[in-house]
């Protein structure tokens, strides 16, 4: 029987609230999520309030399957919140309330184990907005064996020398575009197209797995120093909520796994296009519809 593959998610879990409705979200929850739902043993390290919404969505996220062991609970801050805004585009804009519940995660025995024990560490920059979280990530990430950096970009909630020390901590980055070209310039790039930022970011990072995504233009990652291309799956967007958390954990799924990069970047894009033409960050999508989604004439001929 192999080993069963572990990944440790790190940072903010709260509620994303619109104007008609509120949903359960914060990015590394969401890649908690779609990690579990592709067979990773997936753990959410958090804290939320002692309120009603931290009891929903620690139930939430135990119906995904997701451990919920190491979300601490805050009695004098609530579960955390973010009013959204969708464009016309259903491109999304986010007030992020502060202090939350998951601006105080104090790291414990079991937390320290958890980390240690995992093949995977993801974490991001906006759970370094407070200094006690912030603390904590810097305390858990030499124990992590294989450390995933997914930036989140949220003003005013970063600066340059936050970001520097990020990069440094990680074998696996993820950034949209935008985050790309902003963070490389920062740090001193003159470069003005995407793969010279990449590359000046692999060399300023030492990351063997960089990953741009592109919006509804695909991704580009580079995995030992190879690059590999997906142009993008069409799409009627519904809302961006939540795809990126999604391409990223199914891009890290498969690669844990050990499907070659083409593959995985691939079924990556297909899930983050499938998310974004649902309502929501976590909508169910099945192995099953990815792959007709993925290869339709498949599907037209029964396979």
């Amino acid at each position: 029987m192999s080993k069963r593959i572990k990944a440790v998610c790190f940072g903010e879990v709260l509620y994303d609230v619109f104007p008609d409705m509120e949903r359960i979200g914060g990015a590394p929850l969401n890649v908690a999520v779609r990690l579990s739902s592709l067979g990773i043993d997936a753990e959410m390290i958090s804290k939320v309030g002692v309120d009603s919404r931290g009891d929903e969505l620690l139930d939430y996220l135990r119906t995904q399957g997701v451990e919920t062991g190491n979300i601490l609970k805050d009695e004098t801050r609530e579960t955390g919140a973010v009013d959204v805004k969708l464009s016309q585009s259903g491109s999304a804009s986010y007030t992020i309330k502060y202090p939350a519940a998951w601006d105080g995660i104090v790291a414990t025995e079991t937390i320290e184990q958890s980390v240690s024990r995992s093949d995977a560490f993801i974490f991001g920059s906006l759970i370094c907005r407070d200094d006690v979280s912030r603390k904590t990530l810097f305390d858990l990430i030499p124990k992590a064996s294989y450390r995933v950096l997914d930036f989140n970009l949220r003003p005013p909630h970063y600066s340059t020398d936050l970001l520097a020390e990020l990069i440094q901590h990680a074998e696996f980055i993820k950034f949209n575009d935008d985050e790309l070209f902003e963070i490389a310039k920062m740090l001193g790039s003159e470069y003005n197209s995407l793969e010279q930022n990449l590359l000046f970011i692999a060399v300023k990072s030492n990351a063997e797995t960089i990953c741009v995504t592109k919006g509804r233009h695909g991704a580009v990652l580079m995995h030992d120093k190879k690059l590999y291309y997906n142009s993008g799956y069409q799409v009627k967007v519904k809302d961006t909520v939540g795809a990126g958390d999604s391409f990223l954990g199914t891009l890290l799924a498969k690669m844990l796994q050990g499907e070659k990069p083409q593959v995985a970047l691939d079924t990556a894009c297909a899930m983050g296009a499938l998310v974004a033409a649902k309502e929501g960050a976590n909508p169910v999508i099945s192995e099953e519809l990815l792959h007709r989604f993925m290869n339709p004439m498949d599907a037209k001929k029964g396979k």
